[in-house]
């Protein structure tokens, strides 16, 4: 359980810094580019340094996949295509803060696709949680509730958290197999999904070639978030399943606001406070009740 922990933290830290760095890749190199290379750059090391891994895996990933490459789908590229273009629009913070939503993207595929039980206490602690969120997308300002007078940037960044909530709910009925060979199976399908929107985005003229800068972002992107951070989610995931580790998504707020303040010098404002505490609450609340419905198993 506490290996799951330590595990959750740095993968939330790893994903805080990639909102960081791609708010820096604005103008430097383009969302598409970001995505495409990312997911590539990774495929390529996966079967240059494990291919003899993935060739042994092969008979247990073949028959699902199609399941697995749709993972790599809805979990790398439409989430990282949603969060690099709502950098375009948004704050770091705010797109840190608004992935405290997850949780409720994955409690509901969980239910959906597995029927799984929620505790009364899990669900309060999303709710304290998720209100927190929302207090972050209406920029403390009931009006903006009302008038649905929501940044584009931040409306972006709830599909990122659709898809990668699916994702991790689905990875609940992944077949056994080493971790390597599971993400270069979900790189795949990431690069191949990828491909056709990085020519949408050259045919409609946004196409950025990575600049010094550019190139130094998208190297910390593969390395940290796709890399070291995935493989520490998808540990978690197997330790504790996919309710209580999609909890700690809840994590990249604090991270991200640290971050986003400390290296970029953006604005930390009382809503962003307010919503923090109601986030951290909530992940207090859900996984207490989330280890008591695991002891009552």
């Amino acid at each position: 359980m506490y290996k799951a922990y330590l595990l959750l933290a740095l993968t939330t830290l790893f994903w805080a810094g990639n909102s960081i760095a791609g708010k820096w890749a604005v103008g430097h190199a383009s969302p598409m580019v970001l995505v495409s290379v990312r997911w590539l750059t990774l495929l390529v090391l996966l079967y240059v340094f494990k291919r003899d891994q993935i060739a042994a895996d092969w008979a247990v990933i073949r028959p699902r996949l199609a399941y697995l490459l749709m993972l790599g789908v809805l979990g790398f590229t439409v989430f990282s295509a949603a969060l690099y273009y709502a950098l375009v629009f948004t704050t770091a913070i705010n797109s840190s803060i608004l992935q405290g939503s997850m949780p409720l993207f994955v409690f509901a595929a969980s239910f959906v696709l597995f029927s799984s039980r929620i505790s009364l206490a899990q669900a309060l602690g999303f709710a304290c949680s998720f209100i927190g969120v929302i207090v972050i997308a209406v920029r403390g300002e009931l009006g903006n509730l009302i008038s649905l007078n929501i940044n584009f940037g931040d409306a972006l960044m709830f599909v990122a958290v659709l898809g990668y909530g699916i994702y991790t709910a689905a990875l609940r009925n992944k077949p056994k197999m080493h971790w390597t060979s599971l993400m270069f199976i979900l790189c795949l399908g990431a690069t191949l999904s990828s491909l056709p929107l990085l020519a949408f985005e050259a045919a409609q003229g946004k196409f950025i070639f990575p600049d010094m800068q550019g190139w130094a972002v998208i190297t910390y992107i593969v390395i940290f978030p796709s890399l070291i951070g995935q493989v520490f989610y998808i540990r978690a995931v197997e330790l504790i399943g996919g309710n209580r580790a999609g909890l700690f998504i809840n994590l990249l707020p604090v991270w991200g606001a640290l971050l986003a303040v400390t290296l970029i010098g953006e604005e930390f404002h009382l809503y962003h406070a307010i919503a923090l505490a109601m986030i951290l609450s909530g992940i207090g609340f859900a996984e207490y009740g989330g280890r008591k419905a695991h002891k009552m198993q």
